[in-house]
């Protein structure tokens, strides 16, 4: 079994390593503290001129002619990086279920608009409220929608929204103008700057077909376990770093076996995390079945990226909690993304399903 990247493949991770490194000094978590935009204009400007928005997408829709698998690479260098952007919401969330699920117009259009770098973000119903969220009726040709879309994350900075509604009971996914939404900022350890979305008898400019909605949360989550893979990566490397710095009683803290079974562990986390990961991001880009392998993706990734943390917190004791450390950075952004898409116990739950267990 060949899990190595392609040439290619290697060098999209590392320019983006490259690209990121040099900028998260001033577009990273820590310069956008307090930012009503949540993002850099000028990096997001860099990603578009970089073609990261079209990656994912055929050259004939504005794209590159890359995959889903491609694209994970950049997830994973952003939370390597901890530079937040609409990359996840635009392409993973919206580009990704017009792809496999859109009619050959909604593909012009949507995948366009994308790879063009418009944002667009994404409202999936609420994984925690079973029976909640927008309700669509028909008027004729077109479609209303009536309700609260929630946590939708850079809402204040995009121009459509693709909200899941349920019609006639069932999931669906409906293109909104951002314009005619009322949003109310939600305050969150995160940065992506999420948003209640209201929805009072809001007209869809769009809708796609069956399948698409499901597709939201599917490559939603799956995208951001690379992401979280990429940052557990980071806690590891900065715990090692410091575990060999740092000096007590005359020698290297990390001669000590108890801190070095942490970063063992740590170590056996990240690489559990970065192989179930990315399985399921091969078999979604391969257009197939994937629910259970995202479900156990999720559940796993989540706890162990709060493993890391927590045991990179032990490691760097004290210094780990101030705000001049990133450590903290890590553990805000691994409670937030765990959370998204749904949480280890609702992947579990789906996972029981998978498996006809319920």
């Amino acid at each position: 079994m060949d899990l190595s990247l392609t040439e290619d493949q290697e060098l999209i991770a590392s320019t983006a390593r490259e690209v990121l490194a040099s900028r998260a000094a001033t577009a990273g978590a820590r310069a956008l503290e307090g930012d009503a935009a949540g993002y850099s204009a000028a990096l997001w400007k860099e990603m578009v001129e970089l073609g990261w928005t079209g990656l994912a997408f055929p050259e004939e829709h504005g794209g590159v002619g890359g995959d889903f698998l491609d694209v994970c690479l950049l997830f994973e260098q952003l939370g390597y990086a901890q530079v937040p952007s609409p990359l996840l919401a635009s392409v993973a969330c919206c580009g990704m279920p017009v792809a496999r699920f859109g009619t050959s117009a909604q593909k012009e259009r949507w995948l366009n608009a994308v790879s063009s770098g418009r944002i667009v973000t994404a409202a999936p119903l609420p994984w925690d409220r079973p029976g909640e969220g927008p309700v669509a009726a028909r008027d004729g040709d077109a479609f209303v929608l009536d309700g609260t879309a929630t946590f939708v994350p850079f809402a204040g900075s995009a121009e459509h929204i693709l909200v899941v509604a349920r019609l006639d009971g069932e999931p669906r996914a409906f293109w909104v103008d951002a314009s005619d939404v009322t949003l109310r900022p939600l305050g969150t350890i995160g940065a992506d700057r999420p948003c209640h979305a209201e929805l009072d008898a809001v007209r869809a400019v769009d809708a796609l077909g069956a399948g698409a909605a499901d597709a939201i949360s599917l490559f939603g989550a799956a995208a951001i376990c690379a992401e979280m893979v990429g940052a557990a990566q980071r806690v590891l490397d900065m715990t090692v770093q410091y575990a060999t710095e740092r000096e007590q009683f005359g020698s290297a803290i990390g001669s000590f076996q108890a801190v070095q079974h942490h970063c063992a562990n740590m170590a056996i986390d990240v690489l559990g995390s970065r192989f179930i990961a990315y399985e399921a991001v091969w078999l979604l880009s391969a257009g197939r079945d994937a629910a259970q392998e995202v479900a156990m993706a999720k559940a796993w990734v989540s706890e162990a990226y709060e493993r890391v943390c927590a045991l990179g917190h032990q490691v760097h004791g004290a210094i780990g909690f101030t705000e001049e450390h990133d450590l903290h950075l890590f553990s805000e952004h691994a409670m937030g993304s765990s959370l998204a898409f749904g949480d280890a116990d609702l992947h579990y739950d789906n996972l029981a399903d998978e498996l006809n267990l319920h």
